[in-house]
């Protein structure tokens, strides 16, 4: 019987993070952590909560709000991952752009970070889990035994969200749109204070920019593999 371990995956936004991470646990029978999943929640909550004017969070009102919010994840019928939000299912919600363009001012708070990380940890304390997201490698679990850090070209990843967007009906969004949301998201992601995203010292460099998935699942596999054996 393999050792269980911890996964950590990182990378920049839409660089096929979350996609590699559900393929990986499926194929060992790990369990799957969505973490941007979690940040999207909690800015749909204040959006729906009229906690966002603009670029500016209400962050006293959200602060008082934060134990009102209860993010868990189900297995749907397709056997996908889907975040729920208080009871509800919001996976389609959280992935629409209202929330895309807000996810990064939300996520960049200090005390909805903490809260986030804490309930990570609770996640991913009996190891055997595969998590995604812009700290888990260095801020969440720094001694993962397997990371990765993800990146691909700005351009290259706004042609994958606005496909993705599009199979899923969105008809209204541009392809400018989502680089230029793209380009912003790793701004505010590279330069907030609280958790900037890093590549771990430790963490193995991967630009799939011209991998196929099936190629970057079997790297990532094999790469799995070298550390259970």
């Amino acid at each position: 019987m393999k050792k269980k371990i911890t996964i950590a995956i990182d990378g920049h936004s839409s660089c096929g993070k979350s996609t590699m991470a559900k393929a990986l646990a499926k194929r060992i029978g790990y369990a799957y952590i969505d973490t941007g999943a979690m940040y999207r929640a909690v800015t749909l909550y204040c959006l729906e909560h009229g906690m966002i004017d603009g670029d500016n969070v209400n962050k006293p009102r959200l602060r008082r709000h934060m134990p009102k919010i209860e993010i868990t994840f189900k297995v749907g019928q397709e056997g996908k991952s889907e975040t729920w939000l208080n009871g509800k299912n919001v996976e389609k919600e959280i992935r629409g752009m209202e929330v895309s363009n807000k996810v990064s001012l939300v996520s960049a708070i200090g005390f909805v970070r903490r809260a986030m990380v804490a309930q990570q940890q609770a996640m991913g304390k009996n190891k055997g889990i595969v998590m995604d997201g812009r700290d888990i490698g260095t801020v969440v679990f720094p001694d993962a035994e397997l990371k990765v850090f993800i990146t691909a070209s700005a351009q290259v990843r706004a042609e994958r969200r606005f496909k993705e967007l599009q199979s899923k009906g969105d008809t209204t969004t541009t392809l400018e749109e989502v680089l230029a949301n793209v380009e912003e998201r790793d701004r505010i992601d590279s330069t907030r204070k609280e958790s900037p995203l890093r590549r771990a010292s430790d963490a193995l460099l991967l630009d799939n920019s011209n991998l196929t998935i099936e190629a970057q699942d079997e790297w990532l596999y094999q790469e799995y593999l070298k550390k259970v054996q």
